[in-house]
């Protein structure tokens, strides 16, 4: 309770009603509404709740990764338990944060959102861009547009990079610093990162280029920890000390061992990135414009140094084995040592043109493309240290290909836009066993999957304005396809493969909005909208094999529906001048919610994994205030609270989980920044981010404050940034201030320390 009233006390600071700058410029009648700053305007349809950061934002953040830039931002949030985390999934309102297939992420207008798979393994592809390189990050909250796929439920992100005005070059270096104590691990991981790029536009010409090159390293904490399992071997075991019980550990350290003592901490992710990009643009004297985008990104993830607690006699590290600790009789195992390689790359093409002075048309096309991504893992520590026995996942061949072409014409009065999209995806992965966990040579098929889905749309939007009121009438139609999809392993040394059928469906997703301009300074939008998410290939095909190699009907929902939504965002915003305030109320109702969870499936045997809910509920109020120059020049702030009420209403698999708030989903969230420039060449930042404690289970039974729950966050960060020069820029940050330790099942960073420079010419 103490923490929350202090996050909420937070937000009237921003609520200073400063009436003497009321000479600066009024809401323009009839303005879209958009929270933050508008010097530019917005990249995406900003229906519903719309929020534009840019440098005025940006300036106040400690950004390690691209994600970092939103971390302020309304009732959002993204999953990211360490620098380098590519498992980062943005929660939107009351999204779980692992519902990744429920946000549209985009870089340029380009798709990064990676709908192979709907959890914490298919996060967006953040990597692709880094923070030195963007100008504007853009947020819509809900599928309000209908220009966008129905995996807008949750929400819609677009990075715009930035575009060379110029001749131009920048450098940026960063160093990082994290001190870790938990349980028995008591480190300091460091890390940093390099950008550099430059950039080219003609001075009397249509071209610019801009390139760009990225390498970040890190050792982030570790992410989980293993307990001994109690064992009743008479086998001789090895007397050991230095197990930790954790003092937190309340309902159960992990389902069904409470009280376990720990013994290891997995090994720190030592995550090694690189980064190159290509922008390439066009704008014509004519009005035909476009632009190139190439990305490539390579991710290494080493975990090869877990970190044992227990000593025998000698004083010698015991990871592995029957152990005797305080006279009980346990086995110490689940330390393994891994290695994950990746190389991806993005590839886009847009051209615009004018068609005449009333009619512009816009194609792109864009692929991502996964050339490579293999997880090496041992059997055991022992093996790992030795080289011995392990797995190979390999995915390949995977990708997406996306395209769109729009078509928008000014009919005087009123605007009509209209097109069609299309989209690809598709996954072959395959599980290998091998003798020697680092090399892939002599590797033996375990189980392969594979499959695709494909997505057609046409859509069509009217946006007519009647006098002080400006009506938006939209709808959007889909047409899905899953198909190609198998599973097959290796039984008596004869390969065996099972498909599934072929999947097909199709959706009418209504939209409409009305705005209201009462006054030059109060603005009203009341959008309607439903949506629809079909499952991704991952959802779909993850099913596993019985004993004689064949598909196990009991593993998985062969006729999983796609979640149905009804979304509803009532906003007033008010504009004191220097002061900005907006309110926002939101509802949604899904249907066939799809969702991994323990419970009945279709053929009424209980099992693990993706099943449908039958429907849930969310609604929430949401308080947003902008204030510049407070009290005195130069102070401004930014402040957000949110009440989310997230529930599930019905549930036939898991009844136990009626009416009980949704996993992941905290009642509130409080964000905020307070900058103060302090002279013309420095300023200072304030950061608060608060999530009051959520449930962790759907039945709502595991609420605890440690390893394996979700935990309330309550972090504290400072910045300050000096402009030597006019090229020169150094800053220094420290992210959690109060070493607050919260958990998302696994431990958030504690204590962060940043020191950054950065060139430009």
């Amino acid at each position: 309770m103490p923490r929350i009233m202090l996050a909420l006390g937070a937000a009237p600071l921003a609520l200073f009603p400063l009436a003497a700058h009321a000479e600066e410029e009024a809401l323009p009648a009839g303005a879209i509404l958009v929270v933050g700053q508008t010097e530019k305007a917005i990249s995406i349809e900003p229906r519903g709740l719309s929020v534009s950061l840019g440098e005025e934002q940006f300036e106040g953040v400690n950004a390690q990764n691209v994600e970092d830039l939103m971390k302020y931002a309304p009732d959002f949030f993204v999953r990211k338990r360490y620098a380098g985390d590519s498992n980062g999934v943005p929660g939107f309102r009351g999204t779980h944060s692992t519902q990744s297939a429920r946000t549209l992420v985009m870089v340029d207008g380009f798709t990064v959102s990676n709908f192979l798979g709907n959890s914490f393994g298919f996060a967006p592809k953040w990597g692709v861009v880094g923070p030195g390189e963007v100008a504007q990050f853009d947020i819509v909250y809900g599928p309000y547009s209908a220009r966008y796929a129905g995996n807008s439920m949750g929400g819609i992100v677009n990075i715009t990079t930035r575009s060379p005005e110029r001749t131009e070059a920048f450098a940026t270096v960063q160093g990082l610093a994290q001190s870790y104590d938990q349980f028995g691990t008591d480190e300091t991981y460091r890390g940093y990162s390099a950008e550099a790029g430059f950039g080219f536009r003609q001075k009397d010409g249509p071209w610019s280029v801009r390139m760009s090159g990225r390498r970040f390293r890190n050792d982030g904490h570790p992410q989980g920890f293993y307990g001994l399992a109690r064992s009743t071997s008479t086998a001789p075991a090895t007397e050991v000390t230095g197990a930790v019980f954790d003092p937190k550990q309340g309902q159960s350290f992990a389902p069904g061992s409470a009280g376990r003592p720990i013994f290891a901490a997995q090994s720190l992710a030592a995550i090694t990135q690189d980064q190159a990009k290509l922008r390439v643009g066009y704008d014509g004297a004519s009005g035909v414009t476009g632009k190139l985008l190439v990305a490539y990104w390579h991710n290494l993830d080493s975990q090869t140094k877990p970190d044992c607690y227990l000593r025998d006699a000698s004083g010698d590290a015991v990871c592995e084995g029957l152990v005797s600790f305080e006279g009980q009789t346990y086995n110490a195992s689940g330390a393994k040592w891994s290695r994950t390689v990746r190389d991806e790359l993005l590839v886009g093409l847009r051209i615009g043109a004018p068609l005449s002075d009333a009619v512009h048309v816009q194609a792109n096309v864009s692929t991502y493309q996964i050339l490579r991504s293999d997880g090496f893992a041992s059997n055991g520590y022992a093996t790992g240290a030795s080289n011995g026995a392990g797995t190979l996942a390999r995915h390949g061949p995977t990708y997406w290909w996306t395209g769109e072409l729009a078509l928008t014409a000014d009919l005087g009065d009123a605007e009509l836009a209209a097109g069609g999209s299309a989209n690809l995806y598709a996954t072959y992965a395959t599980n290998y066993s091998l003798d020697h966990w680092r090399s892939d040579e002599g590797r033996a098929i375990s189980t392969r999957t594979f499959g695709k889905t494909r997505n057609l749309a046409a859509w069509a939007e009217l946006r007519a304005p009647l006098d002080a009121v400006t009506l938006t009438l939209g709808a959007r139609v889909e047409d899905w396809r899953a198909f190609d999809g198998g599973i097959g392993t290796v039984v008596a040394e004869e390969p065996v493969f099972d498909g599934y059928d072929n999947r097909h469906g199709t959706a009418l997703q209504p939209k409409a909005s009305l705005e209201w301009a009462i006054d030059p300074d109060t603005s009203l939008q009341l959008s309607l909208a439903k949506a629809t998410r079909f499952p991704t290939v991952g959802e779909l095909f993850q099913g596993s094999l019985d004993e004689n190699g064949m598909l196990d009907g009991e593993s998985f929902d062969p006729g999983l529906k796609p979640e149905r939504s009804t979304d509803a965002n009532l906003l007033l915003a008010h504009d004191f001048g220097s002061f900005k305030l907006t309110g926002s109320v939101f509802w949604q109702r899904v249907k066939d919610t799809i969702f991994s969870f323990t419970g009945f499936n279709a053929q009424g045997f209980r099992t693990s994994n993706y099943k449908n809910i039958d429907v849930t509920r969310q609604y929430g109020i949401e308080l947003i205030a902008e204030a510049r120059d407070v009290i005195v020049p130069g102070l401004d702030i930014d402040a957000n609270a949110a009440w989310i009420d997230s529930v599930t209403v019905r549930n036939d698999g898991a009844p136990e989980a009626e009416g009980v708030q949704f996993p992941r989903i905290p009642r509130w969230r409080v964000n905020g920044t307070v900058r103060y420039r302090v002279a013309e060449p420095v300023m200072v930042a304030i950061g608060m981010r608060y999530a009051s404690r959520p449930n962790t289970d759907l039945p709502g039974l595991q609420r605890g404050d440690t390893f394996g729950y979700t935990s309330e966050l309550f972090a504290l960060d400072a910045r300050i940034n000096w402009v030597v020069t006019g090229q020169l820029r150094v800053s220094a940050g420290v992210d959690n201030i109060t070493n607050d330790r919260a958990w998302v099942y696994h431990p958030f960073p504690q204590r962060s320390f940043q020191l950054e420079a950065g060139w430009k010419l």
